[in-house]
């Protein structure tokens, strides 16, 4: 039987590290490619086109925020799950479970309204953090949500 992890104070945020890393790296990377390429760029090209490439190289660095931004939080009130495009807000009695089975990209948690959400902020591929995270959500919602140990 797995070992139980006590709860962790609240409020808590849980965010992947090397999603980060990599998603702001690349987006740093690509915009001051982008700006460099104009900058550089042979003559025939307009002021308008290399506005054009940075601006392209700025919604690239957009869409790379948008996965580096993912993460769970935890509070008094409930869960906030902010993935790459959408941001769903539980109060602590609609959560029922957590779950992450090995070789998933990241926990899936159940509420009561028969929703499945993924948790993009937890990362199966750090292997140990997202262990720890899930087993720390799932002490919380074991703690807090309704579907508490008997």
């Amino acid at each position: 039987m797995p070992e139980l992890v006590k709860p962790p104070p609240l409020p808590v945020t849980w965010r992947p590290r090397r999603g980060r890393i990599v998603a702001y790296g690349f987006a740093v990377l690509i915009v001051v490619g982008a700006v460099v390429m104009a900058v550089h760029i042979a003559e025939p090209f307009q002021l308008a086109d290399r506005l054009a490439i940075v601006a392209f190289g700025c919604a690239v660095a957009y869409v790379l925020h948008l996965l580096g931004r993912v993460r769970v939080e935890a509070d008094e009130e409930g869960l906030t799950i902010v993935n790459a495009v959408r941001t769903h807000r539980y109060s602590w009695a609609e959560a029922l479970e957590v779950t992450l089975l090995v070789g998933d990209p990241w926990p899936r948690i159940d509420f009561s309204d028969g929703r499945t959400i993924g948790a993009m902020g937890i990362q199966g591929s750090e292997k140990a953090r997202a262990r720890q995270a899930t087993a720390e959500l799932e002490a919380l919602i074991r703690e807090r949500g309704e579907a508490r140990e008997k």
